[in-house]
């Protein structure tokens, strides 16, 4: 019997959302444009590159896109079978964009008074979660329940370190920026020669 949960999805997002991207692709690593950022809704097989796609003429491929190091889709390439409602979206070079994943914040600034309700993103007001993975995860039933527990509990809105380890994630940790390159001193001034004795 199918869960009920799974039929909320389509079959494919859960794969979509935990998929590793721009990552060099296995088969065609020795080719120039190898870096995967298409999937294939049909076959659910992982990320592919440009090559790839010979091999999908027939499919449905969507385009990954970047933002701020993280991977986002165009609200346009969703298929109409996902509801993204609830979901934070964005303007990005004149197209509105949601994100895959979760993309938690370290700290929030002052008057923060609206959070994505899985991951704690700071969001707007008329939104509940931050990514599309969010979503998957906030409207399932075992954390609709965790969250009825712990607001009986009354420990809503206390930070405290059972919360923490006890919150439900989203699908993949969020992508890390490349490493910094670590700014190089100029040295030791040097004072021009002769140049205090002209008086």
């Amino acid at each position: 019997m199918v869960d009920e949960e799974e039929m909320k999805w389509p079959a494919w997002l859960q794969p979509l959302v935990q998929t590793r991207f721009f990552v060099e692709c296995k088969v065609h690593a020795n080719l120039n444009k190898s870096e995967c950022n298409m999937y294939c809704l049909d076959c659910m097989k992982g990320g592919l590159c440009s090559t790839c796609l010979a091999s999908h003429k027939q499919h449905k491929v969507i385009q990954i896109r970047r933002s701020s190091y993280h991977d986002v889709i165009r609200v346009s390439e969703i298929p109409k079978t996902v509801d993204i409602s609830g979901v934070q979206t964005y303007i990005i070079n004149s197209a509105k964009i949601v994100f895959l994943n979760e993309r938690p914040q370290p700290r929030h600034g002052k008057g923060v008074t609206n959070t994505c309700h899985v991951c704690e993103r700071t969001i707007l007001h008329s939104f509940t979660f931050c990514s599309i993975g969010c979503k998957i995860v906030g409207t399932s039933k075992k954390f609709q329940k965790q969250k009825k527990l712990s607001e009986e509990d009354g420990s809503e809105g206390e930070e405290s370190s059972d919360r923490k380890s006890n919150k439900i994630q989203s699908f993949t940790p969020s992508t890390p920026p490349p490493y910094r390159i670590a700014k190089r001193r100029k040295g030791i001034p040097h004072r021009a020669p002769m140049g205090g004795s002209f008086l």
